[in-house]
């Protein structure tokens, strides 16, 4: 199965997008394990230096090359905090357009759910209000988003380590 290509478009060897590749640019911008695992720390709730290298399981010097990374594509912003007594220092919170990778993410993590978990995932994406599963499908139907806001995690009752 594939995808049909409009007339003007079905002789492959005629045209190219090259380095306009949208798929691509992602790839690039995502190019490392630690900047994906980044942005899944920013949508769990992560916003500090410190809990991103913890929980990420890495060096804090690919957690700083991946959060400037992410800053200068505007995939993450700084917000400066100061706990009393200690000097002011940056958290990290998702853009708008950091925002608008969750589709991204929850299609990886549904696919790998699938796929490269033995049927037992970790982790359950649920919608808050109604504990519905969420799902990532591709569809020309209009539907409502959803929003971070609007999902929960929970435990998979049936995971359990191997």
């Amino acid at each position: 199965m594939a995808m049909k290509f409009e007339e003007r478009l079905r002789d492959r060897d005629a045209w190219s997008i090259g380095d306009g590749c949208s798929a691509g640019r992602v790839l690039d911008l995502l190019s490392t394990k630690t900047v994906f695992l980044v942005v899944r720390e920013c949508f769990y709730g992560t916003t500090r230096f410190d809990d991103f290298v913890a929980r990420i399981g890495t060096s804090a010097p690919a957690v700083s090359r991946a959060l400037k990374q992410l800053k200068a594509a505007g995939i993450v912003a700084p917000v400066l905090y100061q706990e009393p007594g200690s000097r002011a220092r940056d958290e990290y919170r998702l853009t708008e357009a950091g925002q608008d990778l969750l589709p991204v993410f929850l299609s990886l993590m549904q696919w790998g759910d699938t796929y490269l978990q033995e049927g037992r995932p970790p982790l359950s994406f649920v919608e808050t209000d109604t504990g519905r599963p969420i799902r990532v499908r591709v569809t020309a139907d209009a539907a409502p988003e959803t929003t971070c806001d609007d999902i929960e995690i929970r435990v998979n009752p049936a995971w359990r380590r191997v």
